[in-house]
Protein backbone atom coordinates (compact mmCIF):
# COMPACT_ATOMS: atom_id res chain seq x y z
CA UNK A 1 0.00 0.00 0.00
CA UNK A 2 1.28 3.40 -0.83
CA UNK A 3 1.36 5.64 2.20
CA UNK A 4 0.47 8.59 0.01
CA UNK A 5 -2.90 7.13 -0.99
CA UNK A 6 -3.78 6.38 2.63
CA UNK A 7 -2.81 9.89 3.72
CA UNK A 8 -4.76 11.50 0.87
CA UNK A 9 -7.84 9.47 1.69
CA UNK A 10 -7.57 10.29 5.41
CA UNK A 11 -7.17 14.02 4.76
CA UNK A 12 -10.11 14.06 2.36
CA UNK A 13 -12.30 12.21 4.87
CA UNK A 14 -11.35 14.68 7.58
CA UNK A 15 -12.17 17.59 5.29
CA UNK A 16 -15.49 15.98 4.42
CA UNK A 17 -16.34 16.18 8.13
CA UNK A 18 -14.66 19.42 9.18
CA UNK A 19 -15.99 21.65 6.39
CA UNK A 20 -19.68 20.84 7.03
CA UNK A 21 -19.06 21.05 10.78
CA UNK A 22 -17.56 24.51 10.38
CA UNK A 23 -20.46 25.65 8.23
CA UNK A 24 -23.00 24.28 10.69
CA UNK A 25 -21.25 26.01 13.58
CA UNK A 26 -21.94 29.35 11.87
CA UNK A 27 -25.63 28.94 12.74
CA UNK A 28 -26.50 30.18 16.24
CA UNK A 29 -28.70 27.17 16.99
CA UNK A 30 -25.91 24.75 16.17
CA UNK A 31 -23.47 26.59 18.45
CA UNK A 32 -25.75 25.76 21.34
CA UNK A 33 -26.21 22.14 20.26
CA UNK A 34 -22.68 21.39 19.04
CA UNK A 35 -23.23 17.65 19.44
CA UNK A 36 -26.09 17.84 16.96
CA UNK A 37 -23.86 19.74 14.54
CA UNK A 38 -21.25 16.99 14.92
CA UNK A 39 -23.83 14.31 14.12
CA UNK A 40 -25.07 16.18 11.06
CA UNK A 41 -21.50 16.83 9.91
CA UNK A 42 -20.68 13.15 10.29
CA UNK A 43 -23.68 12.16 8.20
CA UNK A 44 -22.85 14.75 5.56
CA UNK A 45 -19.20 13.69 5.55
CA UNK A 46 -20.17 10.03 5.16
CA UNK A 47 -22.43 10.89 2.25
CA UNK A 48 -19.78 13.00 0.56
CA UNK A 49 -17.14 10.34 0.97
CA UNK A 50 -19.41 7.66 -0.47
CA UNK A 51 -20.20 9.84 -3.46
CA UNK A 52 -16.86 11.43 -4.24
CA UNK A 53 -14.07 9.42 -2.61
CA UNK A 54 -14.59 6.07 -4.30
CA UNK A 55 -11.29 6.14 -6.21
CA UNK A 56 -9.05 6.94 -3.19
CA UNK A 57 -10.90 4.30 -1.17
CA UNK A 58 -10.33 1.73 -3.92
CA UNK A 59 -6.61 2.55 -3.97
CA UNK A 60 -6.29 2.15 -0.22
CA UNK A 61 -8.22 -1.11 -0.10
CA UNK A 62 -6.27 -2.52 -3.06
CA UNK A 63 -3.03 -1.72 -1.24
CA UNK A 64 -4.28 -3.39 1.93
CA UNK A 65 -5.35 -6.49 -0.02
CA UNK A 66 -1.93 -6.63 -1.68
CA UNK A 67 -0.14 -6.44 1.67
CA UNK A 68 -2.40 -9.16 3.07
CA UNK A 69 -1.71 -11.44 0.10
CA UNK A 70 2.03 -10.91 0.52
CA UNK A 71 1.78 -11.77 4.21
CA UNK A 72 -0.12 -14.97 3.40
CA UNK A 73 2.44 -15.91 0.74
CA UNK A 74 5.28 -15.33 3.20
CA UNK A 75 3.52 -17.44 5.81
CA UNK A 76 2.98 -20.28 3.34
CA UNK A 77 6.64 -20.10 2.29
CA UNK A 78 7.66 -20.46 5.92
CA UNK A 79 5.49 -23.53 6.37
CA UNK A 80 6.90 -25.12 3.22
CA UNK A 81 10.44 -24.44 4.39
CA UNK A 82 9.68 -25.83 7.84
CA UNK A 83 8.18 -28.96 6.33
CA UNK A 84 11.23 -29.41 4.08
CA UNK A 85 13.57 -28.95 7.02
CA UNK A 86 11.63 -31.49 9.09
CA UNK A 87 11.67 -33.95 6.20
CA UNK A 88 15.41 -33.52 5.75
CA UNK A 89 16.11 -34.23 9.43
CA UNK A 90 13.88 -37.32 9.53
CA UNK A 91 15.27 -38.74 6.26
CA UNK A 92 18.89 -38.72 7.47
CA UNK A 93 20.02 -41.96 9.07
CA UNK A 94 21.26 -41.68 12.61
CA UNK A 95 25.09 -41.83 12.74
CA UNK A 96 25.46 -43.13 16.25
Amino acid sequence: MKARSAIVYTVLRLLAFLVPFGILMLFPVMREFYWLAAIFAALIGLSLSLLFLRKPLDEVTAGLAERRAQARAAASDETVEDAAADAATTDRPDRS
